[in-house]
C-alpha cells in the first residue's frame, strides 16, 4: 500500500496512490493514527501537490556511514555501532520542494537514503520484532554541508539546516529491504548506484538499537545510510533519489 500526503490548494490530506502511481484515493484522517477509509474522491497525482508523506512530530534519526564503500570514500572505517545522530523536524521537506543552500556553507553534498517510518510508540525493541513498529518506507535526500560537518566536529547544523531532509514521493507499507537497487541522479547523470543489501546495519538493527537509546514515536524517521558517490551540488542543479518498489524523489536545489 502507498499512502500519500498531498495538497490540492487546501489543507493537507492522505490518500492511497495506485501502482502506476498515476490516481490518489482520498483517506480520512492521518493513517498513522486513524483507520484507514476511503472519502470517494480521488484525484490525478499530476493534479495535486505532492508534500513530505510525514513530518515526524518528534524526531528523524540519522545513520552515519552504514554502506563500507562510504565509510572508504570518506577516509574512515565502518564503526562498531550505527553512529547515530538526530536532524531536526523542521529541516523535512517533500518532492518538488526546493533545498535551499544557506550562505554559510560552500560545499553541499546529496545523500540518497531508504528511509523507515515508525508506526507506533516503541522502546528497547529486540530486533526480531522490529517489523511490527515499521509503518512504512520512504525515499530520502540525507543533505549534509560537508565543510560545516569537518569544521563543528558533530552534524547537528550541517545535515539540520531548513529543507535539509526531503522525504517521498509516498510511504510504502508492503516492501522487503533486504536487497533494493538505490540510485541517486544530478542532474540526470547517475552518482550513486548501490543496494541496500550492503547496509551493514540492517533496518532492524537499527530500530532495536536506536529504541534503546531513545522512545520511537508515530512518525519518527531513521535514515538507514547512504551508499558510496556522495558530492556536491550547487543552486540550480537537480537530485533524483530512486529506489526500487518505491519511486523518485526529486528536489531543485536553489540559492537563499
Amino acid at each position: 500500500m502507498r499512502i500519500a500526503r498531498f495538497t490540492t490548494g487546501d489543507d493537507p490530506a492522505y490518500g492511497l496512490v495506485d501502482g502506476a502511481g498515476e490516481k490518489i484515493a482520498e483517506i480520512t484522517g492521518d493513517p498513522l493514527y486513524t483507520k484507514i477509509e476511503l472519502t470517494g474522491t480521488t484525484h490525478l497525482v499530476e493534479d495535486v501537490r505532492l508534500l513530505a508523506p510525514v513530518i515526524p512530530r518528534s524526531k528523524v534519526i540519522g545513520i552515519g556511514k552504514n554502506y563500507a564503500d562510504h565509510a572508504a570514500e570518506m577516509g574512515g572505517q565502518v564503526p562498531a555501532e550505527p553512529l547515530m545522530f538526530l536532524i531536526p523536524n523542521t529541516a523535512v521537506v517533500g518532492p518538488g520542494d526546493p533545498v535551499v543552500i544557506p550562505e554559510q556553507t560552500g560545499e553541499v553534498h546529496y545523500e540518497g537514503e531508504l528511509a523507515v517510518v515508525i508506526g507506533r510508540m516503541c522502546k528497547d525493541v529486540e530486533p526480531e520484532d522490529a517489523a511490527k513498529v515499521i509503518f512504512g518506507y520512504t525515499c530520502a535526500n540525507d543533505v549534509t554541508a560537508r565543510d560545516l560537518q569537518r569544521s563543528d566536529g558533530q552534524w547537528a547544523r550541517a545535515k539540520g539546516f531548513d529543507t535539509f531532509c526531503p522525504l517521498g514521493p509516498w510511504i510504502e507499507t508492503d516492501l522487503d529491504p533486504a536487497d533494493l537497487s538505490l540510485v541517486t541522479r544530478r542532474d540526470g547523470d547517475v552518482v550513486q548506484d548501490g543496494t541496500t543489501a550492503d547496509l551493514v546495519f540492517g533496518v532492524a538493527e537499527l530500530i532495536s538499537y536506536a529504541s534503546r537509546a531513545f522512545t520511537l514515536l508515530p512518525g519518527d524517521v531513521i535514515l538507514t545510510g547512504t551508499p558510496a558517490g556522495v558530492g556536491p551540488v550547487v543552486a540550480g542543479q537537480r537530485v533524483e533519489v530512486e529506489i526500487e518498489d518505491l519511486g523518485v524523489l526529486a528536489n531543485p536545489f536553489v540559492a537563499p
